[in-house]
């Protein structure tokens, strides 16, 4: 797949427009702003890289403690809606080319599957998901953070409802679904979710040039500092770039 081909996440994020806030999984911004706060000791004055956006959840809760916050997104429609509502500035832009001067940021994240994991698709390359991370982590000062949450395989294979949709070899599961849009219309789509195991996840983090400080099982809306196990849908990796200190700026 070439950086100029239209991905298939796009045409799902111009029909769901807004009505992606209704789905479940993004009721738990506030717990999840309020977890990374802590464990990462964001201060007013961070700046923060939001690397697939949305609609800009994250993005607006952490404007709202006046991080410097800066969201990307490929979905244009995605950036215009996060761009209507105040705090933070926000980018058309792929992942796997982050617009942005190396080692400008903090901390640069990646959550609900927003860049990181959504790579799967149709003539998708297996190392495109550690494009995504090596962006992250060159746009990260030394001494920075990344931070990216990524489906479990552990927790995929235990729960499949048809096993043919799960692509063993590659780690992607493939779900055949509807979305609507803010009136309720509904159109087909097919989703593509790359799942990995801690293991990956750690060697991935290594190749890309930083280290794992963190790696916990959670699942949205309920971010703790949980060992990685089988019953919960995502992990969550903290990692730093070496060569300095977030606390010592």
């Amino acid at each position: 797949m070439t950086r100029r081909e239209r991905h298939w996440f796009e045409p799902v994020a111009d029909h769901l427009g807004a009505a992606y806030l209704r789905y479940s999984f993004t009721k738990g911004t506030a717990q999840e702003v309020a977890f990374l706060v802590d464990a990462l000791a964001l201060h007013p004055g961070r700046r923060v890289l939001d690397v697939g956006c949305g609609p800009g959840r994250h993005s607006h809760a952490l404007a709202d403690r006046e991080i410097d916050v800066v969201g990307i997104d490929l979905s244009w429609r995605f950036v215009s809606l996060a761009a209507a509502s105040s705090g933070g500035s926000y980018v058309h832009a792929d992942a796997r080319l982050l617009p942005v001067r190396p080692a400008s940021f903090d901390v640069a994240m990646s959550l609900c599957q927003g860049g990181f994991g959504l790579l799967g698709g149709p003539g998708s390359d297996l190392d495109e998901d550690l494009a995504v991370l090596r962006e992250m982590v060159a746009a990260v000062r030394p001494g920075g953070k990344v931070v990216l949450s990524a489906f479990s395989s552990y927790f995929q294979v235990r729960h499949l409802d048809d096993p043919a949709e799960f692509d063993a070899g590659a780690g992607v599961q493939h779900e055949h679904t509807e979305v609507r849009d803010e009136a309720g219309r509904s159109a087909p789509a097919e989703l593509w979710t790359t799942c990995f195991t801690p293991r990956e996840l750690r060697l991935m983090v290594a190749a890309a040039g930083a280290r794992v400080d963190a790696l916990w099982s959670v699942e949205p809306g309920r971010y703790g500092r949980n060992l990685p196990g089988l019953d919960l849908a995502e992990f969550l990796v903290i990692a730093t770039r070496p060569g300095g200190s977030l606390s010592g700026r």
